[in-house]
């Protein structure tokens, strides 16, 4: 087949408009992701400060969730009332007496996220309902496979940031002595000797 002048030069035309057309969706598109906004707790302990980098894109639901009540200060003066050593610290619950402090309603479920309990993982505690989170929260301190979706009970649990600074404040809290501890909602078990407080918790402002 043979092409005249002015196709050759309508076919040449296209290509360049096309390859510009494409290059410049994929600069819109690189553009995008990289204003996407990097998202940060530091959360000060008595033991010292971990931050915590939130992934929204993998799990909105409970990201906006954390940050509503770290936006409330919610967790100042919590403490970490669950530690298991070659597991997870738990926190963001209860405060040194061993008292509940009121929620806001429970969220849904978003461990089929792709998100792992690796170590230094921040996942969301529950109860056997799977849309049972509110504010506890728990670091993997190991890689807890076991908690990955669907897990032993075919919901897992919901990953949604990972420590980026402090990991070795959370193998300090891992490490504490720990015992039963009495409240006026029974015998909690697990609980430090000594308390963990989670003195404030921010996010992260350039």
């Amino acid at each position: 087949m043979k092409f005249n002048r002015k196709t050759i030069i309508s076919i040449f035309l296209m290509f360049l408009f096309g390859g510009s057309i494409f290059l410049s969706a994929v600069d819109i598109l690189l553009r995008k992701e990289q204003t996407v906004e990097v998202e940060i707790v530091v959360m000060e302990t008595s033991l010292g400060t971990i931050e915590i980098e939130l992934n929204r894109g993998r799990a909105p639901i409970t990201v906006e969730n954390f940050v509503s009540y770290v936006e409330d200060d919610y967790f100042n003066g919590l403490c970490f009332h669950r530690v298991m050593k070659g597991f997870m610290i738990q926190g963001g619950g209860l405060d040194s007496t061993g008292e509940y402090r009121e929620t806001k309603a429970p969220i849904e479920i978003e461990s089929n996220n792709g998100l792992k309990n690796v170590r230094g993982a921040i996942s969301m505690a529950r109860s056997s309902d799977p849309n049972s989170a509110t504010s506890q929260f728990f670091i993997n301190t190991v890689n807890n496979d076991a908690l990955d979706y669907p897990s032993f009970d075919e919901y897992g649990y919901t990953v949604f940031g990972l420590v980026i600074s402090g990991m070795e404040v959370v193998d300090a809290i891992e490490a504490v002595e720990t015992a039963d501890k009495v409240t006026a909602y029974g015998v909690m078990a697990d609980w430090p000797v000594e308390d963990i407080v989670i003195i404030s918790a921010t996010m992260k402002t350039e």
